[in-house]
């Protein structure tokens, strides 16, 4: 199969969309990322994986650390702008947990301490232990075939 035909396969998977944050002295670096995942509750690890060709890879290996913002529904301009395909007006303002800068608002924060990094094709796959989560109320914003998309609101009734 060419690359276009995987893509577009794995375009079919509903995801979220998140920021990945990280410091470096007072330096402050982001980026947008929807490859995500929880790994394990005890210890609690997650996983992000970025494109061996990202300046990101460095910014984390350096500082060691690395925030997770899940964004939400309301965030399309702030996913767009650290996805390098808008620019916000003004200065970008964070918030910060742990001393690591997180998106405000968004529907959750997690802030890691790198505990492993593997490098599997052309992405490197950071293993986080969590340290902290802040969580707000709201619906996510999804990406599905290439797009943003819409938050279906399912309900669930036990019976």
């Amino acid at each position: 199969m060419d690359n276009k035909t995987f893509r577009n396969a794995m375009g079919k998977f509903t995801t979220g969309v998140t920021v990945i944050t990280t410091k470096v002295n007072e330096d402050i670096h982001g980026m947008t990322a929807n490859a995500f995942m929880s790994v394990s509750l005890n210890p609690k690890l997650v996983t992000i994986s970025i494109d061996n060709q990202a300046k990101m890879i460095d910014k984390i290996k350096t500082s060691g650390k690395y925030a997770v913002s899940f964004l939400s529904d309301e965030q399309v301009d702030v996913s767009m702008h650290f996805a390098g395909q808008k620019k916000l007006e003004g200065r970008f303002e964070f918030d910060y947990l742990l001393d690591l800068p997180v998106i405000p608002n968004a529907l959750a924060s997690v802030v890691c301490n790198v505990y492993e990094a593997h490098v599997v094709g052309d992405h490197t796959l950071f293993v986080g232990e969590v340290l902290d989560i802040v969580v707000r109320d709201g619906n996510p914003l999804t990406f599905f075939g290439g797009k943003y998309g819409q938050n279906l609101q399912i309900e669930f009734v036990n019976n």
